[in-house]
């Protein structure tokens, strides 16, 4: 297709403000500075009026939704009241096809997991509707909690953790942020591929942690400076996930705003992330069904009204 100048100028621009958002993360290598949440959406696929009705979930566990009730697929760990299903009883979309897995990888959009087959063989031609939450196994979230809870008892009023994957004079985990930018980047481009129409919408992760820094050791086991460090390093992966998609066509959720304040040091009744220890259904540090009904919210306000 002929693009015109005003295309061309269009990618111009958000070609530079996604390299400008990418190269402030990178400029975080080894800083602890405070990072901002990204709330800003892109525009991409059908028209917003256009209705949507054959939905594909693509994700990992916090899509799937481990051990909240009901579960449908132990393989995946999936439940009938995470965030997409929600969304799709919301919408009352024709078909609805939800292959998010616990554990997942950018490398499952290709590749089997256990029963479940590669994510992308359920995106077709007519899907009009493609949401994803990918990039925190790839940053690897799974072992960055259990390392840091591990050297908390090393010195608990300090960094420990920080001081771990920064050891090497430069932050580890913002250099594997920066490594998954590419691998989402690929993903999109193949939904984009095999549903050409679909709008695609990349969902960002809730917050985990106490959004002013502060901590709650010993019931979240990480040290006391190690909060702020593990707070920024989750904002950076979101930022890094708004400005992918918006390089790709993409709309982008921000779940970490509106799950300010219902982080896994909050008492039960008020926390919609479980701490290690959880005392709700859900994973730890996962979402439970409350925070899987703010992500649902989320996706409902970027999505608008049901047509």
């Amino acid at each position: 297709m002929h693009r015109t100048h005003a295309d061309k100028a269009v990618s111009k621009r958000r070609r530079a403000m996604v390299l400008a958002v990418l190269s402030s993360c990178a400029l975080t290598v080894g800083i602890t500075g405070t990072a901002s949440a990204t709330t800003t959406s892109a525009t991409a696929g059908k028209q917003h009026g256009t209705p949507r009705t054959n939905y594909v979930a693509l994700g990992d566990s916090y899509t799937s939704g481990p051990l909240i009730p009901l579960q449908v697929d132990a393989n995946c760990a999936r439940s009938d009241h995470n965030y997409p299903s929600l969304t799709a009883r919301e919408r009352e979309v024709t078909s609805f096809t939800d292959v998010s897995c616990g554990g997942a990888t950018t490398a499952e959009m290709w590749q089997a997991q256990g029963t479940n087959g590669p994510q992308l063989d359920a995106v077709k031609r007519d899907t009009d509707l493609v949401t994803v939450q990918i990039g925190g196994n790839d940053v690897g979230f799974g072992s960055i909690i259990s390392t840091c809870a591990g050297l908390s008892s090393q010195d608990p009023s300090g960094n420990p953790c920080q001081q771990h994957y920064g050891s090497a004079g430069y932050d580890q985990l913002t250099l594997e942020i920066l490594r998954t930018a590419p691998k989402v980047a690929r993903v999109l481009k193949a939904v984009h591929t095999k549903a050409p129409h679909a709008r695609v919408v990349v969902v960002g992760y809730p917050d985990l942690l106490p959004d002013d820094g502060t901590g709650c050791y010993p019931s979240v086991p990480f040290a006391a400076k190690d909060f702020p460090y593990l707070r920024n390093t989750e904002k950076r992966l979101n930022v890094m996930l708004r400005a992918v998609a918006l390089l790709n066509r993409a709309d982008y959720v921000d779940t970490y705003g509106p799950t300010v304040g219902h982080d896994m040091c909050k008492a039960p009744a008020d926390r919609w992330i479980e701490p290690l220890r959880p005392t709700s259904p859900a994973a730890p540090a996962h979402p439970n069904a409350k925070g899987q009904e703010a992500m649902a919210q989320a996706l409902a306000k970027t999505l608008g009204r049901r047509r």
